[in-house]
């Protein structure tokens, strides 16, 4: 990753085209949330991954994604 080779140790993603542009908007957080954490258990030197929502309603959804994906990872 981009991050990884720059030595960037904080990164942030938009949750780009679930806007107007109709990606609908649960499965960018699943593919978002699930990527970003599979790419972090193999690169512990990025220290915080933001997730950016533009709006009150997309951020309750990133939370229940995460939630989710959260409770069925292994221990």
């Amino acid at each position: 990753m981009l991050a990884s080779r720059h030595g960037l140790r904080t990164i942030a993603f938009p949750a780009i085209s679930t806007g107007i542009y109709g990606f609908p908007i649960h499965r960018a957080a699943r593919v978002a949330l699930a990527s970003v954490s599979e790419f972090l258990r193999d690169h512990p030197e990025i220290d915080k991954v933001i997730h950016v929502c533009f709006s009150a309603g997309d951020l309750e959804i990133y939370q229940s994604v995460f939630s989710e994906l959260s409770a069925s990872a292994p221990s």
